[in-house]
């Protein structure tokens, strides 16, 4: 079965292809368009659907739109709600409804040979679900359970369930307008950041302050025992005043706001995981939805559930809802769904074609017999390199195939990266390191960690030695490589490791503030010709700042 999934309504539109069960492609439109998160999540912008990722994830396999069984869209109006029926303040949410009632008309539009027939439409809520659950691990085996928080869908923001044998049986839910999702969202535009965007950007915050509301919160946030919550949205201004987006300072009252919304966060997440682990007595926990991008909350979840295991899916957001509502499609028609062992689903380019655009460039390049020595050689003397290798990854972590480089044994690496990414100073950069040798750094969270969706704790011993990535509380956001997946970037921690004694370095994404992650070999060069970095990896092939000159004449 042939099965183009689409995600269109809301934000992160995306598309992914599943065929015979096979993930094959998937991709964020905005990495086409390159507009961050692709649109801005307004009703106004809901019919507009991710053409470019879609003919694209067609094109890598070969297929036509009439060669499709099936296109899964993931949003189901007949489920909608009338916007104040749901509590929710938004007079505009008709349009969201309708847009969504003429997709078929708009894919066949779209995707010319497509019939409007072909269209199934997919619950938000299972669309999520089936991204995490039907995509786990080939280990985990057996019946899980799933955790599906954002902001909202058809009428809830909210689904605790449990799949077994390909089928979803949906124990609880949470009815609009109380969303962890729309909580965490309004104290991002209350903190001066950009909602339904920065979110990621207030656990960060959250991390320098104390949780000096969290009494007062915990007196209206709450678990209801039954598998929901209540959230009512509180007025932020009585903890701290509304905060400019063009201010640079932090006072420690924002801190402490972001230190208290995300602790509540946490305790009630892991209630709700808690109840559902009561009901269904399952070994592994499955979680999509934004909600579940919060790393810090996963930990705790992982922690202090009884849950044996947590798995999240990469794309948790928005975007991955492509993904599950083609495989929710696939496994309704018996399909027989494959686990998911890569993020890396997005487009590549082969040695030779990457050499070509070197060329047209007229960048001086080198195609090193031993890449990893040599980028290891750059890293010890404390040089920025911008990797580019294989294909692009599905979800909003750069995991190695597009990101940018670094020393973790040099504090001021933190201040220089940021500079570099034109970010605030308080955000953190991750570590990366061998999958069989992260038990030596960090403790106290799962491991491996491929996905960087975790915190661990950095073991004292290893603070004072790899400072730039440890957090202001002592943690890191940990990425984890299998050497037989990523070859390229094991030989580059290895080699790094023989010289300095460090078996990681820094991993942060490959963009710069407000834009999305480079994608193709022209966004890398782009970023490469604007930005304070000593190296460019595309592929096989290293470009070095130091051999530029002003008329560069070819390779070198």
């Amino acid at each position: 079965m042939r099965v183009l999934g689409v995600n269109a309504l809301f934000h992160d539109p995306s598309a992914a292809l599943v065929v015979d069960g096979q993930v094959l492609a998937a991709a964020e439109e905005e990495r086409f368009s390159r507009r961050k998160h692709g649109k801005r999540p307004v009703p106004f912008s809901a019919w507009e659907l991710p053409e470019q990722s879609m003919h694209w994830c067609l094109e890598s396999a070969g297929l036509r739109p009439q060669d499709l069984d099936a296109v899964a869209y993931s949003f189901d109006p007949a489920l909608a709600k009338p916007a104040e029926d749901m509590g929710l303040d938004d007079p505009w949410d008709h349009l969201r409804v309708m847009y969504a009632q003429k997709a078929p008309g708009f894919l066949a539009a779209a995707l010319p040979g497509l019939s409007p027939e072909q269209v199934r439409f997919v619950p938000h809520h299972v669309a999520h679900a089936a991204s995490a659950a039907l995509a786990a691990p080939p280990d985990t085996g057996g019946p899980r359970s799933v955790l599906v928080l954002d902001g909202r869908g058809e009428q809830a923001s909210h689904l605790a369930g449990r799949y077994d044998g390909g089928r979803l049986e949906v124990l609880a839910g949470q009815a609009l307008p109380h969303s962890l999702g729309l909580l965490y969202e309004s104290l991002t535009e209350h903190l001066g950041f950009l909602r339904s965007s920065d979110e990621f950007k207030v656990m960060a915050l959250a991390s320098h302050g104390r949780p000096r509301h969290l009494e007062e919160l915990r007196e209206t946030i709450r678990a209801t025992g039954d598998g929901g919550f209540l959230a009512p949205i509180p007025d932020w201004s009585r903890w701290a005043p509304r905060r400019g987006g063009g201010e640079e300072d932090w006072p420690q009252e924002y801190a402490d706001l972001a230190a208290s919304v995300q602790t509540r966060l946490e305790e009630v997440l892991v209630e709700l995981a808690s109840w559902l682990h009561e009901h269904t007595g399952d070994r592994l926990l499955t979680m999509a939805g934004g909600t579940a991008l919060n790393c810090v909350a996963n930990t705790r979840i992982w922690r202090e559930t009884p849950f044996e295991e947590v798995w999240v899916q990469p794309a948790a957001g928005d975007a991955g809802t492509s993904l599950g509502a083609a495989l929710a499609v696939a496994a309704d028609d018996g399909e027989l769904t494959a686990p998911f062992t890569t993020a890396a689903l997005g487009r590549s380019w082969d040695d030779d074609e990457l050499a070509d655009r070197l060329r047209r460039a007229r960048l001086p390049f080198s195609t090193p017999t031993d890449l990893g020595a040599e980028v290891a050689d750059i890293l010890a003397g404390n040089g920025v390199v911008a990797w580019f290798d294989g294909r692009s990854e599905f979800g909003p972590r750069a995991l190695g195939q597009r990101s940018l480089l670094a020393h973790p044994g040099h504090a001021e690496n933190l201040h220089r990266l940021n500079e570099v990414k034109g970010r605030e100073q308080f955000r953190p950069v991750a570590p990366m390191v061998l999958a069989e040798r992260a038990g030596e750094v960090f403790e106290r969270g799962p491991l491996p960690s491929p996905y960087m969706l975790f915190v661990h704790d950095v073991r004292h011993a290893w603070r004072d030695r790899v400072p730039a990535v440890v957090h202001v509380d002592g943690t890191a956001r940990v990425q984890t490589v299998d050497a037989e997946q990523q070859p390229r970037v094991a030989a580059v921690l290895r080699a790094f490791a023989a010289r300095t004694g460090l078996p990681l370095v820094v991993n942060t994404s490959l963009n710069t503030a407000g834009r999305p992650m480079v994608d193709d070999p022209r966004d890398a060069m782009e970023l490469f010709g604007s930005a304070p970095v000593d190296a460019l990896v595309l592929g096989p092939h290293l470009v070095r700042r130091a051999h530029l000159s002003p008329d560069p004449a070819g390779d070198v």
